[in-house]
């Protein structure tokens, strides 16, 4: 064998997509979407469409287009998966989360059964936090997109807030996708409700922005019954009642004391 006559040619990922295929297998995805999306006749099966839309977002997030046009060549996910090009179809993908959205609430559950056996996963502490994300469109079969508080600045397209309860190792326990000009302050009585409906009551800790909770539903969590903790910014409005009532100790550059 002469090296120096070897040539490299259309290398392709692999190492990184076996790993994240097994992964998949581990937290048994692969039965609980194969008897989700099974029944139909269709070329690829829809939970081999899937799997390739998980990898691709955990190793390189991108569109669907994109997976479509120049990830999947990249990659040996032909070989990992046992399908050809037919796996990566454009309107393939495209369809394929329609699918899966209905199984929203199931799939929760599972991870979180899963989670703590793969990952030595706790659920103790919640972090929860509000976005938008904005179209640039007239968006007429959407009737979420709507105007609103914009966090990219964008007040002159229609949005959609996103909501997300995820725990400190990232694991995603609920979400929902709500109209563009739903206001924070309204949305957190609900997931308090929906994680204790789905997952049990327990002594939990969440930790969120100031400008989500009001003080009506702050008085809720510290009912004792509920077991509800919380961490959360305190507003400028009493953080200018707390320094009224404090003075600044001569000859020090900054000391706070409280009458």
């Amino acid at each position: 064998m002469k090296l120096s006559g070897l040539e490299l040619r259309c290398p392709r990922l692999f190492g990184s997509c076996w790993l994240a295929c097994e992964l998949w297998q581990q937290l048994g995805l692969h039965e609980f979407w194969d008897a989700r999306l099974a029944g139909t006749r269709e070329e690829v099966a829809w939970e081999k469409v899937l799997q390739l839309l998980v990898v691709s977002q955990l190793l390189d997030p991108t569109s669907e287009f994109r997976v479509h046009r120049q990830w999947y060549l990249t990659t040996a996910m032909d070989a990992l998966l046992g399908t050809d090009f037919a796996v990566a179809e454009k309107d393939r993908l495209y369809r394929c989360l329609d699918r899966v959205l209905e199984h929203k609430q199931e799939l929760f559950l599972c991870c979180a059964r899963s989670g703590p056996i793969c990952f030595k996963a706790e659920f103790e502490v919640l972090l929860y936090d509000l976005t938008s994300t904005y179209f640039e469109g007239a968006m007429g079969e959407n009737p979420k997109a709507k105007y609103g508080h914009s966090r990219d600045k964008r007040t002159d397209c229609l949005q959609v807030v996103i909501a997300l309860v995820i725990t400190t190792d990232g694991f995603p326990l609920a979400y929902e996708v709500m109209d563009g000009n739903t206001s924070d302050r309204t949305t957190l009585r609900g997931f308090l409700d929906k994680i204790e409906k789905t997952y049990g009551k327990a002594k939990r800790m969440w930790v969120m922005d100031r400008g989500i909770p009001t003080e009506e539903i702050l008085q809720e969590m510290r009912d004792p019954a509920r077991e509800i903790f919380y961490l959360v910014g305190t507003p400028k409005g009493k953080i200018q009642q707390y320094e009224k009532k404090c003075w600044i100790c001569p000859g020090r550059r900054f000391e706070i004391r409280w009458t």
